[in-house]
């Protein structure tokens, strides 16, 4: 009796699940659309985003234009996003709010746009041009309904988005300032140009402080390889780029390396003067 009841514990589960997937099965061979809309909803609500996904691309072309097209498009959108395929959920949620901007769920689809592609968004290190695509669907969503609930979550997303921008752009800029051993002169002024542009972008960075530092190095350094008649003006540049440095940072670890560099351009400012 007990191998008996055993038994049928291990076979009633799946007994279950092979009536279920034959129920979908005949589902999607069925013609009744209405069958599938309410088993699609049916199947979302319990988390079978897949199987949801499926049914509702099927009805979505035959219930178009019907009251129930919206809700169907609604929840089409959240079978993606919660499957992980972000891009294609924002497309959908985009698609939804421009088809129906007047509903009820039109402001949520609206942030669910770019909250996807700011979930899409890669690693820092990777190129981050969707990270800036997301950037401006969340701004846009803000501007447009700067009231909504949504708006701290968006907030929280563009303050993430915008840390990868920075951290992508202070790694640019050591990459070329790295690369000085190679071809020095070239990626000293490339690496000012990118510093520059950092601060431009950035303001405010916590990484500003070490990008100052740098630049009064560079400075030295360019100096160092430049031909005679550049060297006197770009070993002063090393000089004001560190006044500049002490004025603004006036208890920076970089102090005693940024002085010793001011104290070194000094001499070579003499030695070229005599």
């Amino acid at each position: 009796m007990r191998y008996t009841t055993k038994n049928i514990f291990i076979l009633l589960p799946m007994i279950f699940i092979f009536v279920a997937c034959s129920d979908y099965r005949r589902l999607l061979k069925s013609d009744d659309w209405e069958k599938k809309y309410d088993a699609a909803i049916s199947y979302y609500k319990q988390g079978e985003y897949y199987k949801a996904n499926v049914l509702l691309e099927q009805i979505l072309p035959i219930i178009k234009g019907s009251e129930k097209a919206e809700i169907a498009n609604y929840y089409y959108g959240y079978t993606y996003y919660y499957q992980g395929q972000y891009l294609l959920a924002s497309h959908y949620f985009k698609t939804f709010y421009d088809t129906f901007n007047r509903s009820e769920f039109a402001e949520e689809a609206r942030f669910m746009f770019g909250y996807s592609l700011f979930k899409d968004s890669p690693r820092y290190n990777l190129d981050q041009a969707s990270s800036k695509e997301a950037i401006v669907a969340l701004q846009g969503f803000i501007n447009r309904f700067p009231q909504s609930e949504f708006v701290p979550k968006a907030d929280d997303a563009l303050a993430q988005l915008r840390n990868k921008l920075e951290r992508k752009a202070y790694e640019k800029a050591l990459l070329y300032y790295d690369l000085k051993k190679f071809m020095t002169g070239e990626y000293l002024k490339a690496a000012l140009v990118e510093f520059d542009n950092f601060q431009d972008d950035f303001p405010g960075s916590s990484f500003t402080e070490e990008i100052r530092y740098l630049e009064i190095e560079a400075k030295y350094k360019l100096a160092e390889v430049s031909i005679y008649t550049l060297k006197k003006e770009r070993y002063q540049e090393a000089i004001d780029f560190y006044e500049d440095f002490i004025d603004t940072y006036e208890n920076s670890p970089y102090q005693s390396k940024a002085e010793d560099i001011y104290e070194k351009s000094l001499e070579q400012i003499r030695k070229l003067n005599t």
